[in-house]
């Protein structure tokens, strides 16, 4: 964890409607027996941008998802602000789910719809029931989609269908679908595996403004070394469902990333422009 001349360093001040995160003694093993997570605690200060970086395999999706609840845990507890993860369900868990934006690496957009409609889709949770089941959008709901999209560069897409876009026009509208939830958290779940390297740098580029732009607490997954390093402050490496490393991103050295992959270095572990 950063200290506090650290954060003030890299210029992390966090929004008011920002949150933390908390895992202390997370454990999941799924049904089939895998153990995914052994015994991990972690405490991401509100305001932070963490990369969580591991080979696939390493628990790396599964922490990311205990944080909303998509994967629900076996031992410990996750706390996202004041609210205790663990053991939501129902209505609750539909409603923290409101305040933590989740950008997943498929993208998850309705590829027939519009941009603008995808982008809105991030209203639902905080929409009535009526209004949602009429399509019909407030004001405020229309500007905070428009704004969205303009942050990452897609207002010229708004009315272009989104099976139109290619992968990194994609992820930008996905980005833009998260920040109009007006989150609190921030989770991107292995955001670049699927784009060349220019996209990639773009993407990382726009979850890294939106930490400093708009103050939120952002959670990256991924492999890549120099990504993480680049576009992150502090990192956290897993490997086999445990915390081998939790420290200063651009500080990191390629012994510490052999640590958490298990192996010397590749060139698939690096990412060029």
């Amino acid at each position: 964890m950063l200290t506090d001349s650290q954060r003030e360093e890299v210029g992390v001040s966090p929004a008011s409607s920002s949150w933390s995160i908390r895992l202390d003694d997370v454990s999941v093993t799924y049904p089939n027996g895998t153990k995914a997570l052994s015994g991990v605690s972690l405490h991401i200060p509100a305001g932070e941008i963490v990369s969580i970086v591991g080979l696939s395999g390493s628990g790396k999706s599964t922490l990311i998802r205990t944080i909303n609840g998509l994967v629900p845990v076996t031992s410990g507890t996750v706390s996202v602000g004041s609210h205790v993860v663990t053991g939501l369900r129902g209505r609750e868990l539909r409603q923290l789910r409101g305040h933590i934006g989740m950008i997943f690496q498929g993208f998850n957009l309705a590829d027939r719809l519009s941009v603008y409609r995808n982008v809105l889709v991030g209203r639902f949770a905080h929409t009535s029931t009526l209004r949602t089941l009429l399509g019909v959008s407030s004001a405020h709901d229309r500007e905070l989609a428009l704004k969205a999209l303009e942050s990452v560069g897609m207002l010229d897409k708004v009315w272009s269908r989104a099976g139109q876009l290619s992968g990194g026009q994609k992820q930008r509208v996905a980005i833009a679908r998260a920040l109009t939830q007006e989150p609190s958290v921030m989770l991107a779940d292995e955001p670049v595996a699927s784009l060349d390297p220019p996209t990639a740098h773009t993407v990382m580029d726009d979850l890294r403004r939106v930490n400093t732009d708009e103050g939120l607490t952002v959670l990256v997954n991924i492999h890549l070394m120099d990504l993480a390093r680049q576009y992150t402050t502090r990192m956290i490496g897993l490997r086999g469902g445990e915390v081998v490393y939790d420290g200063t991103a651009a500080e990191a050295t390629e012994k510490d990333f052999e640590q958490i992959y298990g192996r010397p270095i590749q060139p698939g572990d690096r990412i060029d422009r």
